[in-house]
């Protein structure tokens, strides 16, 4: 927003003589202050008011019109919005009123008090509340001597009049800020009774244009401003001769809607482009990171020093025992046991073993062949070949952990070989069921990858949503546990159950015996994945062979991990700060014919022409006189385009070849101010007045009555 003058002080007031009227027009959108029979007002500023705090002293100022961004920055506020004493054109906040009339009077230079005749311009059939408190809030703080009232289309009427542009009988279509008029004209004095009024005028214009750009850029915002939407759509608007046909120009003409569109560029700043490294930066950068690699390098051979350190500590300490347990009886040998905490000279063996691995490792050193590496099945369990007789109770039970230990590892090997020997056999057959009919072949390997990849896809189904049910499904709409449950789940449940079952019956006689020890094996999970396991490593072998076989063959998990990436935030540009304006241009001041396209259920000011000629109770002749004579004035009538479309709508509802003349007012804006200024001017002014006097004695119903005279 541009900045914005505050109006200096005028200097002349005294000069004017207490009988010299002061002309007020107090339009919902722009205050306008000035003495009878001039030319021009003196002062004119925005409608309205904002009330702030100071940011360093806290203090509550009363700001009246336009604003200098440059000095809001002082207040705060964030608590203190604008606001505006009317609403539809009828003044209802007298509070903020007073504020304004106080700024108006004091830049006109009255100080105390008034002291001059008051004229002041209102809306079509103001209320009576309304006058009475304007009235009193002029008398009783300003000291006015008398008060009148007129309104303002009127007085731009006679204006134009005087100038030639309308005739005695006519129409008035005032377009304002928050609300359009049509007054139809008899014998120079307007017919209130057949008025008309729709609460639709340039305010939802500009707050259309808002929210529709608002809406296109929300990441803009912040710098789509009220004040900013009013200076667009006085630079940009227009009135479209035809709605429709202007949509379908947007639509399907591509060329000529590019010239329509308006462009506004926010500031924008293009990011820094970022230059190579110099040489030197990229010296320094590799300095630093040898740097902190040597600092890592350090720390891991300290820590290795260490870690080498305790190992041979650890293992001198066990080759000491060893030592004396070689030179020592039974006796003391059982309690060289005791003391370092070993049960066997086997198990200290095996940590001398371990202990020397680790200390290779430690070193670098090669530890040779992994078979003369590793520990033997007797150092691994060396209480196994040991009598049970020459055993403690201790030692029994850790004996019988290691028969079962040994035998498991035994099992799981011949099983392995026994599988290795299984798939050697299997590749045999494979590769000669391929030679014989490769067709064949590659359809059974994609039936069987068919299967197996269902069968993970229905496992991963049950771990996420329960699985597939048999068709009891419970109160929640889910499914049971133990319909999830395989058998090995289900046997290692039974088991569990049973053991929690028979705790507390009697005597402890668990472990007792070697096949209490198979119990673990069977409740172990690691059992519930080998037949997962099992088909894992069969959809790989499978999958491996059809990528072999097949070159266009595309696993599935491949097929997932091939999706595109999503797109990649790219860097703002200038056009990224352009907003466009193309059929918000003649969207917004559509509302004014079809109000409800802002969801306000009213006639449009075409219609109300015809709604207004409705109410005058004329035969047609006279309203074929007034249709000659139609003035368009307010400010919503500078839109380029109103004229035409105006007389095309109103044909409409005329009769076919009816008369019609259509002219905008002189100056639309200070046409009403201008004509109110030569009524107080005028020797008739005083007896169209009110005094203090005249409203003491007869209260609100003055104001029923209250209807000035029109001449100039």
């Amino acid at each position: 927003m541009s900045s914005v003058t505050r109006p200096r002080r005028e200097a002349d007031f005294a000069r004017f003589p207490s009988s010299t009227p002061i002309v007020i027009d107090n339009g919902a959108s722009t205050f306008r202050i000035g003495w009878a029979g001039e030319a021009e007002p003196r002062l004119s500023f925005r409608n309205v008011v904002q009330r702030p705090r100071h940011r360093s002293t806290g203090e509550t100022v009363s700001i009246v019109g336009d604003t200098d961004p440059s000095l809001m920055k002082f207040f705060d506020c964030t608590r203190s919005a604008v606001r505006s004493p009317f609403d539809d054109d009828v003044v209802y906040q007298f509070e903020y009123m007073e504020y304004i009339l106080d700024y108006g009077f004091d830049r006109l230079g009255a100080n105390s008090e008034v002291g001059h005749p008051i004229l002041m311009t209102e809306c079509e059939c103001n209320p009576s509340f309304s006058r009475a408190r304007m009235s009193e809030l002029l008398f009783e703080t300003y000291g006015v001597p008398s008060i009148a009232f007129g309104i303002d289309n009127a007085f731009s009427y006679k204006y134009n009049q005087k100038l030639g542009n309308c005739n005695e009988d006519g129409l008035a279509i005032s377009c304002e800020h928050g609300t359009c008029h049509v007054v139809p004209f008899l014998k120079g004095q307007p017919v209130l009774g057949a008025c008309c009024r729709t609460n639709v005028g340039g305010f939802h214009i500009t707050d259309f244009l808002r929210q529709l750009l608002s809406l296109k850029y929300p990441y803009h915002m912040a710098s789509i401003t009220w004040e900013k939407a009013e200076e667009l759509k006085k630079e940009h608007c227009y009135i479209a001769l035809d709605y429709m046909a202007e949509l379908q120009i947007f639509k399907n003409n591509k060329e000529e809607a590019d010239e329509k569109m308006r462009y506004w560029q926010l500031p924008w700043v293009p990011p820094p482009k970022e230059e190579p490294p110099s040489e030197e930066e990229l010296a320094r950068k590799a300095a630093l990171k040898e740097k902190a690699s040597q600092r890592l390098r350090d720390m891991a051979a300290q820590k290795r020093s260490q870690k080498i350190a305790e190992l041979e500590k650890q293992l001198s300490y066990l080759e000491e025992v060893m030592e004396q347990l070689d030179e020592a009886e039974e006796q003391e040998a059982t309690v060289i046991l005791g003391r370092s905490g070993y049960l066997s000279q086997q198990e200290i063996k095996s940590a001398i073993l371990k202990a020397t691995q680790s200390l290779r490792k430690a070193k670098g050193e090669s530890n040779g062949n992994d078979e003369k590496t590793d520990a033997s099945a007797a150092d691994k369990y060396p209480l196994v070949s040991v009598p049970d007789e020459t055993l403690t109770p201790e030692q029994l039970k850790e004996k019988k952990k290691q028969i079962l230990l040994k035998t498991t590892t035994e099992g799981k090997l011949r099983a392995k070989q026994k599988r290795a020997e299984e798939e050697a056999l299997r590749e045999k057959q494979e590769e000669k069921r391929r030679a014989e009919n490769p067709e064949l072949y590659l359809e059974e390997l994609r039936a069987r990858y068919s299967e197996l990849s269902e069968k993970f896809e229905q496992r991963k189904r049950q771990k996420v949503n329960g699985g597939q049910t048999n068709g009891n499904h419970s109160s929640s709409g889910g499914v049971g546990r133990g319909e999830r449950l395989n058998a090995a789940q289900k046997e290692r449940m039974r088991l569990l159950a049973s053991a929690a079952f028979d705790r507390g019956k009697g005597e402890d006689t668990f472990g007792m015996r070697d096949e209490d020890w198979l119990v673990y094996n069977k409740m172990s999970k690691d059992n519930d994945d080998d037949s997962n396991d099992d088909d894992e490593s069969e959809l790989v072998r499978i999958t491996s062979k059809l990528q072999e076989i097949d070159p266009t063959f595309v696993s599935k998990s491949e097929a997932v991990q091939l999706t595109p990436e999503p797109p990649k935030v790219r860097p703002l540009t200038a056009e990224d700060y352009r907003i466009a304006i193309g059929i918000e241009r003649f969207r917004c001041p559509e509302v004014l014919f079809q109000p409800g396209m802002i969801g306000i259920d009213q006639a449009g000011i075409d219609e109300m022409v015809s709604i207004s000629l409705r109410r005058l109770m004329e035969d047609e002749s006279v309203k074929e006189r007034l249709c000659q004579s139609i003035l368009v004035t307010g400010g919503s009538s500078l839109f380029p385009g109103m004229i035409p479309r105006l007389e095309s709508g109103i044909r409409q509802y005329r009769p076919y070849l009816a008369p019609l003349k259509l002219v905008r007012a002189a100056d639309p804006i200070l046409d009403a101010w201008r004509g109110a200024a030569a009524f107080a001017a005028s020797s008739k002014f005083g007896k169209q007045t009110f005094s203090l006097a005249d409203y003491r004695e007869h209260g609100e119903n003055l104001f029923h009555r209250h209807n000035i005279v029109y001449s100039l």
